[in-house]
């Protein structure tokens, strides 16, 4: 969408063909429903949370930033809000107001939005030998192929001047995204790096692990470590699942993880009480030991854990849970300290694009050109969003890179016009 209202400038005819029923079927489902449209922060602070490439985003970032898309939306009467972490939602709550918006943009701008149209693949048109853009191996001469339109699944085709591939990755593929675009950048000579889910839950293997389903942890801190080797680190919530762990300080470190996590598991550390230091924790819990000296172990943990977590917390620190208060050795307690401020589990691998909420892996940046979006191999064709192997952490930065790319492919495109006959 961004792309298309970038695109269509007077005298441009502007086809957006989309395979779903509606616009914006993804776009609907972040942010839960609400839509985290972006993250309120300067361009650095959006480039040290991407993951992969940020290098290549730096023209895109400063050409069209988080402020810029913010005033984009505001400039056309959709009020937002900011929260916790900087993260912008409409202030309605509703990510279809978002997508209202964008529509309602692509409707004054005469854009001809198609549903349920099914792109079959790109066709190409051999240019004269000329200076052909750099690649890996550098520049050479040659026949130069250009983007020259699509051909649709019921055989219709669509002339253009300028091609722009914006089909999302393979995350959440019930809504589209099931990789025609890489299919797409294949065929036309393009590289596609490996791609994997990202921004998804972790599955652990720990028999403990289903009995702490739906238990929800909040302001505790997550490590992720390959030995001793810490791999990430970030506060914040997580969830138990039946099959191992998610919540927002889990998913981010997914996508840092997920290679490595393709070779071995790994271990996860959650800091229950991250606000206090083992000395600390020690008093509070001989605080709590003194009002019940003797009560059985087991009941004398409620106001330290969630109800959920204590059989857990008892069985894993080896006390007998009939053993009174007063009998409990130092020994043991510095065992229930060491539980608190690194209640492990072991990852073992993560789940599949139906739940994760990015992926990562896609089209080689080497061979897009970074300001503008235009492949390097085709001229006329150009790439934007999820279908790049770009990707970034929770709080609105992937919807950025989205929004940011669209508009630098757009732009771009805009500008193309076929030599004359």
């Amino acid at each position: 969408m961004m792309a298309a209202i970038q695109a269509a400038e007077p005298g441009n005819q502007v086809l957006l063909l989309e395979k779903n029923e509606k616009l914006g079927k993804k776009l609907f489902i972040t942010g839960k429903g609400r839509c985290n449209v972006t993250n309120d922060c300067d361009v650095e602070t959006l480039l040290a949370h991407v993951v992969t490439n940020p290098k290549f985003l730096y023209s895109a970032f400063y050409g069209f930033s988080s402020q810029d898309m913010k005033q984009f939306l505001t400039k056309r009467g959709l009020r937002l809000k900011t929260e916790r972490g900087n993260r912008v939602f409409p202030a309605s709550d509703h990510s279809s107001d978002v997508i209202a918006c964008l529509t309602k943009e692509l409707s004054r701008r005469g854009v001809d939005v198609r549903l349920r149209q099914t792109v079959k693949e790109l066709f190409l048109e051999e240019e004269g030998q000329e200076e052909l853009f750099s690649v890996e191996e550098g520049s050479g001469r040659g026949t130069h192929p250009r983007a020259a339109g699509v051909r649709m699944a019921d055989g219709a085709v669509y002339e253009a001047d300028a091609v722009i591939v914006a089909t999302g990755g393979l995350s959440y593929p019930s809504t589209g995204s099931d990789g025609d675009g890489y299919r797409f950048a294949r065929e036309t000579g393009h590289q596609v790096t490996e791609c994997s889910p990202a921004l998804a839950p972790f599955e652990s293997p720990d028999a403990w692990c289903p009995m702490l389903q739906g238990l929800s942890l909040k302001n505790v801190n997550v490590t992720i470590y390959d030995g001793k080797k810490k791999l990430y680190e970030e506060f914040g919530e997580m969830l138990f699942t039946h099959f191992g762990v998610s919540g927002p300080a889990v998913l981010s470190g997914s996508s840092i993880v997920a290679k490595r996590l393709r070779t071995k598991p790994l271990t996860l550390s959650v800091d229950l009480k991250p606000a206090l230091t083992r000395e600390q924790l020690d008093r509070r819990i001989l605080r709590d030991f003194e009002c019940g000296k003797n009560r059985q172990f087991q009941n004398a943990l409620h106001e330290l854990y969630p109800s959920k977590l204590i059989p857990v917390m008892v069985e894993r620190s080896k006390i007998p849970p009939e053993k009174r208060i007063n009998g409990i050795s130092r020994e043991e307690r510095e065992r229930l300290v060491s539980l608190t401020k690194a209640f492990s589990l072991t990852i073992s691998g993560l789940r599949d694009f139906k739940e994760a909420i990015i992926t990562q892996g896609g089209i080689s940046v080497k061979e897009v050109e970074p300001a503008t979006m235009e492949s390097k191999r085709v001229r006329g064709l150009y790439f934007a969003g999820e279908v790049l192997d770009l990707d970034a952490l929770t709080g609105g930065y992937n919807l950025q890179i989205a929004w940011s790319t669209g508009y630098a492919a757009g732009g771009s495109a805009r500008e193309v016009k076929r030599k004359e006959e």
